[in-house]
């Protein structure tokens, strides 16, 4: 497969696949990772991924299923890289990327279609002060071609009744991530805090919802990835590693 300009193509090690990477444009962080650690997938889910970026989490949910897993990314090159590691790695006739807008789900896409939504959305306010300079770093990481609550509605319409909806977001959101959820009919039931050390502030949530679910949120065990010497620990090995 032959790479384009500032292309790399690096290994998801514990899912043995290749993925195209391009610091230029998108390159997926750890929180990718733990959203696609996090997600329970069930035997016959049927599975979306909102603001796919380059295609890295329904790459890892291919481990963890046979199912059909489907992706949403507004950017051009990001659809392109996430296309050329399906086909790199085999999984064209699983994994089916669509280049759009999500807040359009409502015209291309029946009501209740998916089990299971997962997302990674931008995760900063379009009016921050420091935002990033390349255009297509400010579309993955500020809001502004989708907002949280597009997110939300998107996957509101997306979900069968009973759905799940997960999500990775930054801690300092927490409320905005449930608030926008409970808004939309998905109530939240499971929250997952991530540290980088033990005595920090957390850094990282992942909170799982449910499509017209009853009231009654179980906060998981804390999330660790470092130990005190700066190493991984067993938690994030495994993540990395298996």
């Amino acid at each position: 497969m032959e790479l384009l300009e500032h292309e790399r193509l690096d290994y998801l090690m514990k899912e043995h696949l290749r993925i195209i990477q391009n610091d230029e444009v998108f390159s997926f962080s750890t929180d990718a990772l733990l959203l696609g650690h996090f997600t329970e997938v069930r035997k016959n889910d049927s599975i979306m991924d909102l603001c796919s970026g380059n295609g890295v989490v329904p790459l890892l949910l291919s481990y963890k299923t046979k199912r059909q897993i489907d992706g949403i990314e507004i950017q051009h090159q990001l659809i392109d890289m996430a296309n050329r590691s399906i086909a790199f790695n085999q999984l064209t006739a699983q994994i089916q990327m669509y280049e759009m807008d999500l807040k359009a789900v409502r015209t291309q896409f029946k009501p209740s279609q998916y089990s299971l939504v997962t997302c990674n959305p931008p995760y900063f306010k379009s009016n921050q002060l420091h935002q990033h300079q390349k255009n297509a770093h400010k579309i993955a990481r500020h809001e502004i071609m989708c907002s949280l609550e597009d997110c939300c509605i998107a996957a509101r319409h997306l979900l069968k009744q009973g759905g799940r909806l997960v999500m990775v977001h930054r801690a300092e959101r927490l409320m905005d991530v449930l608030s926008n959820m409970r808004d939309s009919g998905i109530e939240p039931k499971k929250l997952y805090f991530v540290y980088s050390k033990k005595e920090k502030d957390a850094q990282t949530i992942v909170v799982e919802g449910r499509k017209g679910g009853n009231q009654g949120l179980t906060i998981q065990p804390p999330f660790y990835i470092y130990n005190e010497d700066g190493t991984y620990t067993s938690e994030m090995r495994e993540v990395y590693y298996g």
